[in-house]
């Protein structure tokens, strides 16, 4: 197979997964470090049910898109439902958590217009 000038491929299973609470994990597949020159970036995410990631909140809007499963986000101003095929847009400084309040898996994928993950508070 030929390379394709200006296309980048990074394979899944090629990033070391970032480790979450309740044996949940995240990938973050495009990134300044494994593409250079990339202006946004994007992750894939599997939350186990009974899970709950710690509250944060990112300096860029962050988007994701639900693939398989259910739960919740949780922000200071209440709580957001989402399932399979939802597409989830976060502004700015919104403080979130993601909640699987489920049975099944919750898959996700999601980006920011940041080269890399950017810039973020936890609480």
């Amino acid at each position: 197979m030929g390379a394709v000038s200006g296309v980048s491929v990074v394979a899944l299973e090629s990033v070391e997964p970032i480790e979450l609470p309740g044996g949940s994990w995240s990938r973050m597949l495009v990134t300044e470090q494994r593409v250079g020159g990339n202006a946004s970036s994007i992750g894939y995410s599997v939350f186990r049910p009974g899970s709950a990631t710690t509250s944060v909140s990112h300096e860029v809007e962050e988007v994701a898109y639900v693939v398989s499963g259910s739960g919740r986000l949780d922000t200071d101003d209440g709580e957001v439902p989402f399932g399979a095929g939802d597409a989830l847009h976060i502004a700015p400084g919104t403080w979130h958590a993601v909640v699987n309040d489920s049975d099944a898996d919750v898959v996700m994928v999601f980006g920011f217009p940041h080269p890399d993950y950017p810039p973020t508070e936890r609480r």
